[in-house]
């Protein structure tokens, strides 16, 4: 099983060493590592694996039964072998980019579940814009507005954000209702990683964010569609960072 080295808190990581434990064409499996497998909304990292001999260009990271595929793009040299130490290099642009934006839909989440009890449904995270599904929910020009105004208003204060594992009671008992579908997350994994946004959000996730709100800049709202009864899907760029 590989370690996900970058939890609970250290995904400001962007190079590191590690140990194969498989190696074969299309793919390279680490006893750990910092590289971020898709999901929860937001996309793998990429970067470069390099040993002695050799040097692969990482373009896709996905789970796998408990393991972490480094799929691999170009390879130069031959594959290490298991038990070789690899040196790994994540695009560091690429990830900051994606710890302001899953930053952001955190903020934007929590405030239109404040203001207009609207629960997250669904969001998907990019380097330069992001989405987010929201239900109930029917947004006019109004609505985008105090969404844009409020939520800048949050990433104004710069506020600390902390990442932490804690008991799944505790986050339970804590997550504000309608904040994460918490009953999708299966009842084994216990602790939860938890991102909380001082005095504002708390939220289960895996992904990765920025240390502090000031880092994150601004979000203009650039378009409003419907994707259904109650279902609105709002789309945002980052802006002033």
């Amino acid at each position: 099983m590989t370690e996900l080295l970058y939890l609970p808190d250290a995904d400001d990581v962007t190079e590191f060493e590690a140990t194969v434990t498989e190696a074969a064409e299309e793919y390279i499996i680490l006893e750990g590592t910092y590289f971020y497998p898709e999901g929860g909304g937001q996309p793998a990292d990429r970067g470069t694996l390099s040993w002695d001999g050799g040097e692969a260009t990482v373009r896709d990271v996905r789970k796998n039964h408990g393991d972490v595929r480094h799929y691999l793009d170009t390879v130069e040299g031959t594959l290490p072998a298991v038990g070789e130490t690899v040196a790994g290099a994540v695009d560091a642009g690429r990830r900051a980019a994606l710890r302001r934006m899953h930053t952001a839909q955190h903020v934007v989440s929590r405030v239109v579940l404040a203001e207009f009890d609207a629960t997250t449904a669904g969001n998907q995270i990019h380097e330069d814009r992001s989405r987010i599904d929201f239900e109930p929910a029917n947004f006019d020009d109004a609505d985008i507005e105090t969404i844009e105004r409020e939520t800048n208003a949050v990433l104004d204060r710069d506020l600390a954000v902390s990442k932490a594992e804690r008991p799944r009671e505790q986050v339970e008992a804590e997550t504000p209702e309608g904040r994460t579908q918490l009953d999708l997350i299966p009842d084994h994994v216990d602790p939860l990683r938890v991102v909380e946004i001082e005095d504002f959000d708390i939220c289960p996730c895996g992904g990765t964010h920025v240390d502090r709100l000031g880092t994150v800049g601004h979000i203009s709202v650039l378009d409003r569609t419907s994707k259904g009864a109650d279902v609105d899907r709002l789309e945002f760029e980052l802006v002033d960072a």
